[in-house]
């Protein structure tokens, strides 16, 4: 049963990662989700069923568009793979099916808007505020954290990194700022402080390698997104299966 249950996980990531690209895609260029169809972004022709088999069309098609033979970017299936990875995770480490819906979601959260942020150094307001209102219907649920503390880790997850906005005089960004009000919503105020720890730590040493190879300035943006997602993977984890 656990088998038959994480192969389901797998393809099911598989599904809602390619689903994701769709909004890694269009969300930062405003553009409808809905319509118009899944399309070669360089010969605008529409894909069909056939081509839109997450990972597996990539692999067959040999990275191209089977009508213009421009290269699809490797993001696409690592997406795939990488969301289908975390609903693997994250859903076997939930006891109930509201956990998992919980759980996925934020995980989904999490993965979209670094790699948005990745691409546009951006982290939207239409995923993080509709996250921080879903973190606390979740709480009240008696899903997640109780509700004192997902208040609690909103404000000071946004607390801190509002007032690491303000010392910077705009080195940090107020979507980071919801972004860790969202995560601290999910894990509380204990795991959006070991979030930031995490990701300021991942980001110096990870940011500093960057810019010694790609020989840049220390003035270089580096998007920061990506590390407080990754700080919230690894707290969840270690507040999930060693506490």
């Amino acid at each position: 049963m656990l088998i038959i249950f994480t192969v389901l996980l797998f393809v099911l990531g598989l599904v809602f990662g390619s689903f994701f690209n769709v909004l890694i895609w269009r969300l930062p260029r405003k553009q409808s989700i809905v319509a118009p169809r899944s399309h070669c972004p360089k010969c605008k022709s529409q894909l069909s069923l056939f081509e839109l088999i997450p990972v597996i069309s990539f692999l067959l098609q040999k990275g191209r568009c089977r009508h213009c033979k421009a290269k699809i970017s490797l993001a696409y299936p690592v997406v795939e793979l990488l969301t289908a990875i975390g609903f693997v995770f994250f859903g076997l480490v939930t006891t109930t099916w509201l956990q998992l819906l919980a759980n996925l979601f934020f995980f989904s959260c999490l993965l979209v808007s670094a790699v948005i942020d990745l691409h546009h150094k951006l982290i939207l307001d239409v995923i993080t505020i509709p996250g921080i209102a879903l973190a606390l219907v979740f709480s009240l649920l008696e899903v997640t954290v109780p509700i004192n503390l997902s208040l609690l880790g909103i404000l000071i997850g946004g607390g801190l990194l509002l007032a690491m906005a303000v010392i910077s005089k705009g080195g940090m960004g107020m979507g980071d700022v919801k972004f860790l009000a969202m995560i601290g919503g999910f894990l509380g105020p204990y795991g959006a402080m070991l979030s930031l720890v995490i990701a300021s730590f991942l980001g110096a040493v990870i940011g500093m390698i960057y810019l010694v190879v790609t020989k840049q300035s220390r003035k270089t943006p580096i998007p920061f997104g990506p590390f407080l997602a990754l700080g919230a993977v690894a707290a969840f984890v270690y507040l999930n299966l060693y506490i």
